[in-house]
């Protein structure tokens, strides 16, 4: 009898623990985003990575920041761009421009709100060896 004492005071503790652990917040994956790296170098301890990137209607980069600057062109489509606080920060069309600031205070999304693929040729300055982004949760926004 004190076996099954002691599984039911394990079973306890073990749902107890789970009930007081706060819930981990989770990345946001992409969807409908492709990308193919044109150039990669690497000078005095920093990355120059080039990179296409698609992102098909409907589709998003997720929730992100970068560890590096990120210089980015559209030559085709439409990107909105969200910040942390849920507000759009720009729209940017065919033949414009647009830079993303490091850290991590600079939690983002693009999405492709539009009916043709957003095409990209992006820039990326980041600490050698750094990801090209880095996931983060989202922010409470009302879209993903």
């Amino acid at each position: 009898m004190p076996g099954i004492y002691r599984r039911f005071a394990i079973a306890g503790a073990v749902t107890a623990t789970a009930a007081l652990t706060p819930g981990v917040a989770s990345a946001t994956p992409s969807s409908g985003v492709s990308g193919t790296i044109i150039s990669k170098s690497t000078f005095l301890g920093t990355d120059y990575i080039r990179r296409q990137i698609t992102i098909e209607p409907g589709g998003s980069t997720g929730w992100h920041w970068h560890d590096g600057t990120l210089y980015a062109y559209v030559e085709k489509g439409t990107l909105t761009h969200n910040d942390a606080d849920c507000t759009t920060t720009e729209v940017y069309s065919d033949n414009t421009s647009f830079t993303e600031p490091s850290g991590a205070d600079n939690v983002h999304i693009g999405r492709n709100l539009g009916t043709t693929p957003v095409v990209l040729d992006v820039l990326y300055v980041d600490p050698a060896g750094s990801p090209l982004s880095e996931d983060a949760p989202n922010p409470g926004c009302g879209f993903q």
